[in-house]
């Protein structure tokens, strides 16, 4: 079924930052800004009593009544998949097991009554986002027997059974979607009462989700569940009361899901990868119907575009920040061309926490915010004044990444190592996170303020951040100067530890200063151990100095965005900073 165009925008790829791109404020004002973090550091008592309640009512006989239900259906259209599926894991599945992060499945094992896979595989599977992987590869001819047993096996374990994972939230908004969109592949057969059974599950996915959107963990996932009830409403007859409970829910939503610059309340690049796709597949849905895409999605759209491009290195593919990985080009790409949103990337995102600095071919990006509020991140990181440097295809400086994309090589325990500041590219001091990370995993107390200045001068594009994570146990502020010269050749550095005010002094405290490699990156000490050649393999040749402490070369690790961790090096500048604080100067120069 085919609609009218949901912009007017061109179909050239938006990464292109023509004249014609959509024009966005992201100016640079002098001038210091503070930024802090909200007073919420986890769920209220209502938020966790009303959570348990929702869980405790899937087991009750009333939730599954409520399920069943009333007239016959059917599918009002088939949308269009805006986003193409990952041929290799469809290869993989059309020749016998799913392939997700470096962990293979064989259909011929898959029981949805045990799944023992890693969180994240068990999303794929009960969201049915590999029907997309599927559909990429061969015809649907080939693909549709497959797809139909899984589908069938699944109804057959939690078709009438609500529990979790299956029936969790964003699980459930995803299967509508996918569902929807690869109806050819799970409604070709014959078999009326298999049909008939795909279709009422559908319905009960609505219905459920009508009930649990507004009790589900504040974030992306909630705008996930919200997207899946007015799915629902447009995919199915006799949806308009639900479009209009749905779009009310889904604009409050949204705007407490996104900053004013349209960075993600959880600071993931990875979760606004996720919701610029929720709502890039909500408006495939409405185009299907020949509706108007409501004009708040639209304005979300708008402003989360420029704000994910504001994370992507010079090749491309994005920054590791907030437990993502370095998730590729093409499927940024991808997403974005989804979007249908042609713009800038944003030079500056205040509230979202990331700021961007751009010489020629060389893009600097740094972490300047408190990290997120334990309510709406499970792979928070005490990244604070970490940056990540790019010249052209080569990463320089990284952060390890990662932390939420546990599978095959990314166990528990090394995800929890890869959310310390240690894991990112930033001073540490006496050896502790800037901000707690708890027994449970959730964040704690350390970081609550963080001091912006950014001015753009002859010299260069300048920023200068401070924290007071350490204050309140160490007695001490750590402030960042970052200056990258107009011709990208040259960025000087200066880590300042300073006596915090109202605080008593505390002693001498050691401090690792801590430069991540690329992994393309070789780095070789000088005679004097001040200074480290970095070769880069075909790439250029950059130089490294610091003016103060002990440097050294130590082994690191970096996360791709398939959650496949590969050996690098790390600079190291080690040093004791006395009560009255210290001042360590360093500078990254390209040099051939």
């Amino acid at each position: 079924m085919e609609g009218r165009p949901l912009t007017s925008a061109p179909a050239d790829p938006p990464l292109d930052l023509a004249d014609d791109a959509a024009p966005i404020d992201d100016s640079i004002e002098p001038g210091k800004r503070l930024i802090r973090l909200p007073a919420d550091k986890g769920l209220s008592l209502g938020d966790r009593v009303a959570n348990a309640i929702t869980r405790l009512t899937w087991r009750t006989p009333l939730h599954a009544f409520r399920l069943k239900g009333r007239f016959p259906l059917k599918l009002l259209g088939v949308p269009a998949d805006p986003v193409p599926g990952d041929t290799r894991a469809g290869t993989a599945i059309r020749a016998g097991h799913f392939l997700h992060r470096g962990l293979k499945l064989p259909l011929g094992e898959l029981d949805f009554a045990a799944l023992t896979v890693a969180p994240t595989f068990a999303d794929y599977l009960h969201s049915f986002a590999w029907l997309r992987d599927l559909a990429a590869t061969g015809t649907r001819a080939d693909g549709a027997p497959i797809a139909e047993a899984v589908v069938r096996h699944w109804l057959g374990t939690h078709g009438e059974t609500v529990s979790e994972p299956a029936w969790k939230a964003d699980n459930t908004a995803w299967r509508i979607l996918f569902w929807a969109a690869h109806a050819p592949l799970i409604l070709s057969s014959s078999d009326l009462v298999y049909r008939s059974a795909v279709l009422n599950h559908l319905a009960r996915a609505a219905r459920h989700l009508d009930r649990v959107a507004d009790k589900t963990r504040p974030g992306t996932g909630q705008m996930v569940a919200w997207v899946g009830i007015v799915a629902a409403s447009l995919l199915m007859p006799g949806g308009e009361p639900r479009q209009i409970f749905g779009e009310a829910g889904l604009r409050k939503v949204l705007e407490t899901s996104f900053y004013a610059d349209g960075g993600n309340i959880s600071r993931s690049p990875q979760a606004q990868l996720d919701a610029v796709m929720a709502l890039s597949m909500l408006a495939k849905v409405y185009e299907m119907r020949r509706m108007e895409v409501p004009p708040f999605v639209q304005e979300v759209l708008a402003r989360a575009v420029p704000a994910l491009l504001g994370l992507l290195h010079s090749d491309g593919g994005m920054g590791s920040w907030q437990g993502s990985g370095a998730t590729s080009a093409a499927h940024v790409q991808a997403i974005v061309s989804a979007s249908g949103v042609r713009t800038r990337p944003l030079k500056q995102a205040r509230d979202w926490g990331y700021q961007r600095l751009v010489a020629n071919k060389v893009v600097l990006l740094a972490d300047a915010a408190p990290p997120p509020i334990a309510r709406v991140t499970e792979a928070g990181c005490a990244s604070t004044l970490a940056f990540e440097l790019s010249d052209g295809d080569e990463r320089i400086v990284v952060n390890c990444g990662g932390a939420a994309l546990t599978g095959a090589t990314i166990p528990a325990d090394l995800a929890r190592g890869l959310r310390t500041t240690a894991a990112h590219s930033t001073l540490i001091l006496a050896d502790t996170n800037s901000t707690a990370i708890l027994a449970n995993g959730s964040l704690g107390k350390g970081v609550t303020e963080v001091e912006l200045d950014r001015r753009e001068t002859p010299q260069g594009s300048r920023v200068e951040m401070s924290h007071d994570g350490y204050a309140r146990r160490h007695g001490l502020i750590h402030r960042r100067l970052l200056i990258l010269s107009p011709n990208g050749r040259e960025l000087r550095g200066e880590d300042m530890l300073l006596p915090a005010p109202r605080t008593r002094r505390k002693g001498d405290k050691g401090f690792a200063l801590r430069f991540h490699l690329g992994r393309n990156i070789s780095a070789s000490l000088t005679a004097d151990k001040l200074g480290a050649l970095l070769r880069i393999n075909g790439g250029p040749l950059w130089q490294f100095r610091t003016s103060e402490g002990a440097l050294d070369v130590e082994q690191s690790l970096w996360v791709d965005g398939e959650g496949r961790p590969h050996p690098t090096e790390q600079l190291v500048v080690t040093g004791t900073a006395p009560a009255g604080g210290a001042s360590i100067g360093w500078i990254f120069k390209h040099i051939g």
